[in-house]
């Protein structure tokens, strides 16, 4: 099977590519600048090869069977690796740094990252970087298919360590938040049989921080009664704390600059220990580009110092904490 698919062309995968998306001969023969009968045959011949049939032929279209399906998705695969490769190597002929995908959670780890790639900036300044927020669940899909290089986020299942690799970088402080007018503000903590009787705004189930406020409430024998409303977007959580009464569970690092501004209201209530850890994720087997490995090396630096800047203020309170130092030059 291995000689058989080795007979594949680029030509074949452009072929299957468009057919895939256009599911009609005629006009992916116009796009081939090929005759109809030219390709008729060119599908013949890589049903030949593969030893399988992998469209039916209906009157108006031709529809893909399970397994042309799985050769389409191969196909289209293949190619966005060729077109990453050409764009890649052609800006790094031309004296560039190459191009850099991260997918990111908010909270803490979008506090790291924005630092992170303003230094990545100044060390590489002809590096395309793209960034995509998103939850883990999401990103790690993404990084599934190759449409990030590298995510900052947490495993949402444990059988995902068998296909990434994971590097942890720090812990997250979690805060019960709310609109400034909300009725529990104040110095005096509410109990958790207090807060499960309000309303709340959820990150959706597959994500982290939902498992740690359902274990919050499920640890203590408690579930919430009031109404529910569950999204993964903050800026839509921080419109509906403004304008209601619903509290939410959120990263420390995210909503502490809309309390300052006096946008938010910390809720004092004494959270159960339950704080996950997010990390550096990446595809097992596959050895990380020039560009990821410069950015891994900013962000553990950066990480590193967040660290010894926290356990420096701890041991000292209200001292200023240590300036953040350079990463390495390795970069």
């Amino acid at each position: 099977m291995l000689a058989q698919v080795s007979r594949l062309r680029f030509r074949h995968l452009q072929f299957l590519d468009i057919l895939g998306k256009t599911r009609n001969l005629r006009l992916t023969a116009e796009q081939m600048y090929i005759t109809q009968p030219a390709a008729t045959k060119v599908l013949m011949d890589i049903e030949e090869m593969l030893e399988a049939r992998l469209f039916d032929r209906l009157p108006r279209d031709m529809q893909p069977n399970e397994l042309g399906l799985f050769t389409l998705r191969y196909a289209h695969s293949a190619l966005d690796g060729h077109r990453k490769f050409v764009d890649e190597f052609s800006n790094l002929k031309q004296g560039g740094h190459g191009h850099l995908s991260i997918g990111a959670i908010s909270g803490a780890a979008a506090h790291l990252l924005i630092a992170a790639v303003a230094e990545l900036q100044r060390l590489r300044p002809l590096l395309v970087v793209k960034v995509l927020e998103q939850s883990s669940d999401q990103l790690i899909v993404w990084l599934a298919e190759r449409k990030i290089d590298v995510m900052i986020g947490r495993f949402t299942d444990e059988s995902q360590r068998d296909q990434f690799h994971y590097e942890n970088l720090t812990g997250e402080a979690l805060q019960i938040t709310a609109g400034v007018h909300h009725p529990l503000r104040g110095p005096n903590a509410p109990g958790l049989r207090e807060l499960s009787n309000w309303p709340w705004i959820l990150y959706p189930t597959s994500t982290a921080l939902r498992k740690v406020s359902d274990d919050i409430f499920r640890s203590t024998g408690l579930s919430l009664t009031s109404g529910i409303v569950e999204t993964p977007s903050f800026l839509f959580a921080l419109e509906l704390m403004q304008s209601t009464t619903m509290l939410s569970l959120q990263p420390a690092a995210l909503v502490d600059k809309y309390v300052r501004r006096g946008l938010l209201t910390r809720i004092a209530a004494e959270l159960p220990n339950r704080i996950p850890d997010f990390g550096l994720i990446t595809l097992q087997g596959e050895p990380p580009s020039a560009a990821v490995l410069a950015f891994m090396d900013v962000i553990r630096n950066m990480a590193d110092h967040e660290a010894e800047a926290a356990l420096a203020e701890r041991a000292t309170p209200g001292a200023r904490p240590k300036p953040r130092g350079r990463a390495s030059s390795r970069c």
